[in-house]
């Protein structure tokens, strides 16, 4: 569907259920972790195409118990490789959600900046015969004194 302007809302009820949902999704990720930049950059990938070679490797140490160190524990490698199989599948669908959320952020912020554009482009008029307007449109002037030299694009709708 093509992107048309947004008109919704969330509820502060809406927006703690949505929190509280999350917590239940941490709550049943216990063993989640936070790497650092550098664990990060030190560990092995497993991508879409290792993940024949795991569940390869996985059917393999199984069929072959007795060629492996008995310090190697088979069944560490098997619930690995389900536990990331299963967070593949999570993190899939999170992503999904997490990429409809940005994009709705950036179009309804899009939407909110350029309405906002052409209220301080009437209030900048306004102010030069209205009495009172000129402490507003310094205000929302204010948003663009970093920016020397380039006044906001206004676009009417």
């Amino acid at each position: 569907m093509a992107y048309q302007n947004i008109t919704g809302s969330l509820s502060p009820q809406d927006i703690q259920e949505i929190k509280t949902a999350l917590q239940t999704i941490q709550k049943k990720l216990p063993f989640l972790v936070t790497l650092s930049n550098e664990e990060r950059r030190r560990l092995l990938k497993m991508g879409d195409k290792s993940l024949a070679f795991v569940n390869n490797s996985v059917t393999a140490a199984q069929s072959n118990r007795d060629i492996l160190p008995a310090s190697f524990d088979v069944e560490e490698l098997i619930q690995d490789y389900q536990l990331a199989t299963a967070l593949t599948e999570v993190l899939t669908s999170m992503r999904q959600i997490t990429e409809q959320v940005d994009d709705t952020l950036l179009a309804v912020g899009s939407e909110a900046m350029s309405s906002s554009l052409t209220v301080y482009d009437y209030v900048k008029t306004a102010a030069k015969k209205t009495p009172g307007l000129k402490t507003v449109a310094q205000q929302l002037g204010e948003r663009f004194k970093a920016i020397k030299g380039r006044s906001p694009k206004v676009t009417s709708s």
